[in-house]
């Protein structure tokens, strides 16, 4: 877990579009939001979602870099919270051990 919170404070992505993932992560539930944004059955573990997450997520932003007419602000916003809503779950001392 240590890799994954350095990676994660590795990002950096405009405030606007962190504010919003943040808002939108208050209402993040890992079932729904997961099949969602990955298009396949929820990992059974959270370190699996959570890099998967910040593969599709990096993908993404090399979208919003490049100008890309196939980039979606909203998609990213979802997968961003979905990554902040995973990182939370993470950090709960309780589900550690799934």
């Amino acid at each position: 877990m240590h890799d994954l919170t350095s990676l994660l404070h590795s990002l950096h992505r405009p405030r606007l579009l962190i504010r919003a993932a943040r808002i939108a992560a208050e209402e993040y539930r890992r079932d729904p939001h997961l099949a969602r944004v990955l298009g396949a059955p929820t990992p059974g573990h959270r370190g699996a979602a959570l890099l998967q997450l910040l593969e599709i997520e990096g993908l993404m932003d090399e979208r919003r870099k490049a100008r890309d007419g196939a980039y979606s602000v909203a998609r990213h916003v979802e997968t961003l919270a979905a990554v902040i809503g995973e990182a939370r779950l993470m950090a709960r001392p309780e589900d550690r051990l799934t």
